[in-house]
């Protein structure tokens, strides 16, 4: 049956955002050198608009109407008057005695001095540097230079090599096989492989002999890498005959190897981070200093010729009068929305600024929210690629929010802090007799964090640290 049109009347509300509302959106979310980058089109497009840059010497309360010195310009979070600086000085800070950003924390993560100037040089140049050491024959280093360049950032060799051997007339593919040898002994290990099982086993071919599980990882890269990924490891085992156990210790070695060698030497994009805010200690209170963004003022010249002009000139000059007052407002907004912020997640967070992250406390967007009365997600937008300066390192506004789990003296401890209590779980174990995960989570169960074995596991990878299984060959 055909269904006849008809119209109908439904009561509903939304929410319509005004240019202003979005312009104020839009600068809440930028970091602080997009926000300079667009305050700076604005000023080019808009007469209206006169930009003061920041002196790097001086520091700001955004919410103060004229700039002023640093040591006039922190909010107190314990509400007291600002007394003179304790303990750490802001110039006085030592890169040498204190951590630096959010992973200063887990040392054993750090790579060491060969690796990080190999990961300046590239993958490639640190490979031509150790063949240009092992090989001495000019029509090896030929070869050599051939299959480097052959490699993708992973370090694979995705080309036959047939086709490398057509670029170097006169040389045999033996010799280009003998070539690749080498390299594939180069470090990192695993550099030169064809795909993914062949990058496994070589990697697997640098452990001792006596490492429990390695015959049977060697057989399972082999021919069950696929059956690995999809089985349980008890149905594997059953399929290949051995106990469950042994299968467990062939996954584990299997899991601690590098997919994808070459990666972690490609050169890092560089990326420029400068807080918005910084964490004082004054008085036995910690305070929050805001940080000199650029300011925008009114053209007096311009806006002195508004009424004196011909109606359509008139009429523009009003128009871009008008967007530069919105904007104005809009960057006052963004300043006193991060000072606010800043200042309560400082008061909730006193503890890991003095104790460090085993002191950080759990703590959600609307904890922040409700108090300081805005939306979850203007929080959201706020602590997003905004940076918090403190004696323990600078960090992402983000870096202080984490979900409690279940333990601690006030009933909850967030996850950063479990993470810290794991890493020194671990640095105190024998090293003949290393924690598994399941221990780990039993320890921290027996004081009172509830936390799942899995959830260990994911703690212990983000922290760096490899398992219990190749932490007892150290």
């Amino acid at each position: 049956m055909a269904m006849k049109p008809a119209l109908q009347a439904k009561l509903g509300a939304s929410l319509a955002l005004t240019p202003q509302l979005q312009q104020a959106i839009r600068l809440l979310q930028l970091s602080q050198l997009e926000l300079e980058a667009e305050l700076q089109a604005a000023v080019d497009a808009n007469p209206m608009l006169t930009l003061d840059a920041p002196d790097p010497g001086r520091e700001e309360a955004p919410s103060d109407g004229d700039p002023v010195e640093a040591d006039t310009a922190a909010s107190d979070v314990g509400g007291d008057e600002p007394e003179a600086d304790e303990e750490l000085p802001l110039d006085d800070w030592s890169t040498d005695d204190l951590p630096r950003g959010a992973d200063a924390d887990a040392d054993a993560g750090l790579p060491d001095a060969t690796e990080s100037a190999a990961a300046a040089d590239g993958l490639h140049e640190h490979l031509r540097w150790q063949l240009g050491m092992a090989l001495r024959s000019p029509r090896d280093l030929v070869i050599a230079d051939a299959l480097v360049d052959a490699l993708d950032e992973d370090g694979y060799l995705r080309e036959p090599l047939e086709a490398v051997a057509g670029s170097l007339p006169g040389i045999a593919i033996d010799e280009i096989r003998a070539v690749l040898r080498l390299l594939q002994q180069c470090d990192p290990v695993g550099c030169g492989a064809r795909d993914l099982a062949e990058c496994l086993i070589l990697q697997l071919g640098t452990l001792a002999p006596e490492v429990p599980g390695l015959a049977l990882a060697r057989h399972l890269v082999d021919g069950h890498l696929e059956a690995l990924a999809r089985q349980r490891p008890a149905t594997l085992a059953e399929a290949l005959g051995v106990p469950p156990g042994d299968v467990d210790a062939a996954a584990a070695l299997i899991r601690g190897l590098d997919p994808r060698p070459g990666a972690r030497l490609a050169p890092a994009a560089t990326e420029y981070v400068q807080p918005d805010a910084i964490a004082i200690r004054r008085g036995g209170r910690w305070t929050v200093r805001m940080t000199r963004t650029p300011r925008l003022g009114l053209d007096r010249h311009y806006e002195g010729l508004i009424g004196r002009c011909r109606r359509e000139d008139d009429a523009w000059l009003r128009g871009q009068l008008q967007e530069a007052r919105w904007l104005i407002r809009a960057l006052e907004h963004r300043g006193d929305t991060l000072r606010r912020v800043a200042e309560a997640i400082v008061a909730a967070q006193s503890g890991f600024l003095d104790h460090g992250p085993g002191a950080m406390r759990p703590l959600t967007l609307r904890d922040i929210a409700e108090p300081l009365g805005l939306h979850e997600s203007t929080v959201s937008r706020a602590t997003t690629r905004k940076y918090l300066r403190t004696p323990r390192g600078t960090f992402e506004f983000k870096h202080f929010f984490g979900v409690g789990l279940p333990g601690g003296d006030a009933g909850a401890t967030s996850a950063t802090a479990v993470q810290d209590r794991l890493r020194r779980m671990i640095e105190a174990e024998e090293p003949d007799r290393p924690l598994s995960d399941q221990a780990l989570a039993d320890r921290l169960g027996a004081e009172g964090i509830v936390i799942a074995r899995r959830t260990v596991a994911k703690y212990r990878e983000g922290l760096g640290i490899a398992p219990s299984s190749e932490r007892g060959r150290r």
